[in-house]
C-alpha cells in the first residue's frame, strides 16, 4: 500500500508491521519504496512515541521487542484490511494494474514462463511484472513475492496453489552412452551405470521408479545412483547428457525438444520416476481472503497457455 495514503503516524506502524514480516531493514523499506535509512529514522521516531523499545537491532538481523510484537498483533489485522479493501475497489473499474513479483525456479523460469510473459504484458498494459529466478525455496510473506511457481508433490496448506498443468519426470540418455555402456532394463541396473544427478542436499542419491501389477497393485524401486557429474539446474544437466556422459533424470520442460528431435533417448518406457521433480506445476500463493486482480489475471493467463503441458 502506498504510504501517502496513511498519516505519519499510521504510516510508522504500517512500517513497523512489514518489518515483523520481513525482519529487515532492507526489505522493508524495498518492499514500501522507501529508503533504508528512512526506515531506521521513522521506526525510532516511533519508538520515541511510544516510549518504549520496539526493535532489537544486531549486525544480522532486526527483532522485535515483547512491546513491538504486541503492538504488530494489535494493528496488522487492520492494516490487511485496509488494503484489501482498497484493492478490491481499485479492481472494480477499469485496467487490472499493480505489480506483481513472481518467483521461480531458474531453468523453469528461463525456458517456460519468461517466454510467456512478453504477452502478458501486451494484453495487460497496466501491469507490471518482476521475475526474480532462484532454485532457493523463498518466503513469499517475508521477502514480498505476490506469486510463486513451483514443481511440487504437496502444496503447503497456508498457502492458496493453483494447478497450472501437469508434469512429467524423463530418465534419460544419449545414443553415444547407450552404445559405449548399454541400454539397462530395470531400474536396479542404474547403479552399475554413470548417473548424472540433480543437486540437492547431502548423503547418498537415489532414484525412486515405479510400474503397475495387475491388480492394481505397484512395485517400487530405489536406486543409490552417481556418476562424474551434478548440478543443481536441468538444462545444464540436460547439457551433460546430450554430450554422452551419462544417464539423466530430467523436468519434461528441459528435456521435450530433444525427446521430440531424438537427440535423447527415453529409458525404461514401464517405469515411472516419482517423487522427486513433482507432477504438477502450481502457482502458490500465500493465504488472503482476497487476490489482487492482477495476480488472479497473471494465474489465468499461465494456466490457459500451459494448458498442454509445460513440455508441448
Amino acid at each position: 500500500m502506498s504510504e501517502r495514503l496513511l498519516s505519519p503516524v499510521l504510516a510508522d506502524l504500517h512500517l513497523l508491521t512489514v518489518l515483523a514480516t520481513t525482519r529487515s531493514y532492507t526489505q522493508a523499506a524495498k518492499r514500501l519504496g522507501i529508503s533504508k535509512a528512512s526506515a531506521s529514522m521513522r521506526i525510532s521516531e516511533l519508538e520515541r512515541a511510544a516510549g518504549v523499545p520496539l526493535v532489537r537491532r544486531s549486525s544480522r538481523s532486526v527483532a522485535l521487542t515483547e512491546a513491538g510484537q504486541q503492538l504488530v498483533d494489535e494493528v496488522e489485522g487492520a492494516f490487511a484490511r485496509i488494503e484489501q479493501g482498497f484493492s478490491g475497489v481499485r479492481d472494480l473499474v477499469g485496467q487490472p494494474r499493480g505489480l506483481v513479483r513472481v518467483s521461480a525456479p531458474v531453468a523453469l523460469g528461463r525456458q517456460v514462463i519468461g517466454p510467456l510473459l512478453p504477452g502478458f504484458l501486451v494484453a495487460y498494459p497496466e501491469i507490471r511484472l518482476e521475475l526474480d529466478l532462484s532454485d532457493r525455496l523463498v518466503n513469499l510473506a517475508q521477502e514480498g513475492f505476490d506469486l510463486a511457481i513451483r514443481h511440487t508433490q504437496a502444496p503447503p496448506e497456508t498457502h492458496v496453489a493453483w494447478v497450472l498443468c501437469e508434469t512429467r519426470t524423463w530418465l534419460v540418455a544419449h545414443r553415444d552412452y547407450l552404445a559405449r555402456h548399454g541400454t539397462p532394463a530395470h531400474p536396479s541396473e542404474l547403479a552399475q551405470h554413470r548417473c548424472l544427478p540433480y543437486l540437492r542436499g547431502g548423503g547418498t542419491q537415489r532414484w525412486d521408479f515405479e510400474r503397475a501389477l495387475p491388480r492394481k497393485r505397484a512395485e517400487r524401486v530405489s536406486v543409490p545412483v552417481g556418476g562424474p557429474f551434478k548440478a543443481n539446474n536441468s538444462e545444464l544437466l540436460r547439457e551433460a547428457v546430450l554430450g554422452g556422459l551419462g544417464i539423466g533424470l530430467l523436468p519434461d520442460f528441459s528435456c521435450a525438444a530433444a525427446l521430440r528431435e531424438g537427440a535423447l533417448v527415453p529409458l525404461l518406457p514401464d517405469w515411472r520416476p516419482v517423487g522427486f521433480f513433482g507432477e504438477r506445476l502450481y502457482a502458490l500463493r500465500p493465504y488472503a481472503p482476497q487476490v489482487p486482480r492482477a495476480v488472479q489475471c497473471l494465474v489465468d493467463y499461465l494456466r490457459q497457455r500451459l494448458a498442454g503441458g509445460v513440455g508441448a
